[in-house]
Formats: C-alpha cells, sequence, structure tokens
C-alpha cells in the first residue's frame, strides 16, 4: 500500500492562511478531485473544518487528539496517524485502490512526511502570504518523475506546476 500526500503551496511553502487556501487555483481544484478520487483520504481536523463537508466518492479519515469530537455522517475519526494509515489502508485493499492520500494541513504533513513514497504537488510560483507551512523538505531524497506547467489566466492568477514526486529508492 502506497502512502501519498497530495498539496498545493506556494515557492515559499505557505499552504493556507485563516485555516483556508492562500489562492483560488480552479485547475488545482480539478486536479485534486481527479488525483484522490476512489482513494482513501487522510486529513487533520482543520483541514477537514475548512472543507466543511466529506468529500465524496473518498473514505474521509480525520485525525485528531480530541476524544470528544463528533465527526458528521460519513467520516472516519482515528486519534493517531497510524491507526488512520490502518483503517484507510483497509479501505483501500477493499477498493482495490494502490494509495492512501495525506491531504494536509500542516501538522499531518509533518507527522506523514517520513512515511509517504510519493508527493503529488501543486507549485504556486510566488510567494504567498499565509499561516500554514509545508514541511522543510530534503529534496535530495526525491526525484521528479511527472511535471505539467501552466500559467496564470483569468480563472488562475498564478502560473503553477503540478509535479509528482517520487522517494528515491522507494
Amino acid at each position: 500500500m502506497r502512502k501519498a500526500l497530495i498539496v498545493a503551496m506556494a515557492r515559499n511553502r505557505v499552504i493556507g492562511r485563516n485555516n483556508a487556501l492562500p489562492w483560488y487555483l480552479p485547475g488545482d481544484l480539478r486536479y485534486f478531485k481527479q488525483a484522490t478520487m476512489g482513494k482513501p483520504i487522510l486529513m487533520g481536523r482543520k483541514t477537514f473544518e475548512s472543507i466543511g463537508k466529506p468529500l465524496p466518492g473518498r473514505l474521509n479519515v480525520v485525525i485528531t487528539r480530541d476524544e470528544s469530537w463528533q465527526a458528521p455522517a460519513g467520516v472516519a475519526v482515528e486519534h493517531s496517524l497510524e491507526a488512520a494509515y490502518r483503517r484507510a489502508g483497509a479501505q483501500a485493499e477493499l477498493d482495490g485502490s494502490e494509495e492512501v492520500m495525506i491531504i494536509g494541513g500542516g501538522q499531518i504533513y509533518a507527522d506523514a512526511l517520513a512515511d509517504v513514497d510519493r508527493m503529488y504537488v501543486t507549485l504556486v510560483h510566488d510567494d504567498v502570504e499565509g499561516d500554514a507551512w509545508f514541511p522543510e523538505v530534503n529534496w535530495g531524497q526525491w526525484q521528479e518523475i511527472g511535471r505539467e506547467d501552466f500559467s496564470a489566466s483569468d480563472n488562475n492568477p498564478y502560473d503553477y506546476s503540478f509535479v509528482v514526486y517520487q522517494r528515491r529508492g522507494g
């Protein structure tokens, strides 16, 4: 079972501002849906609350240390990353999926980075103001295996790229 993460981040590693994405990139939202559909997704409670509802077509696993947090219907709750991996991995096997996808936020990415074999990164080619960051990455451990570049447009205010990285030796 491959563990992967998907993130949209600015050049300065910003991923969020005020518990929301700091940009509106319709192309990235389509990419996110396509890359995660049919795969279990793992996220922190704040990320879930920023989305506001379970994402359809995927098992939504919310990781929270708050034992009293009540998940809405259609959401699984786990209290550790390891338990979330077990739950998501079992669902992925049932669904015939080869990946579980970690979708944020910053603390979950930091905790999961050492575990993942693949990263799906939307790189926004600008420095953006924010209050949540993707963790520092040792890029020497990663090999770029795919890239698509896009120019800013009426719908997408930033130049951006979809980049897929595979852990070297993984």
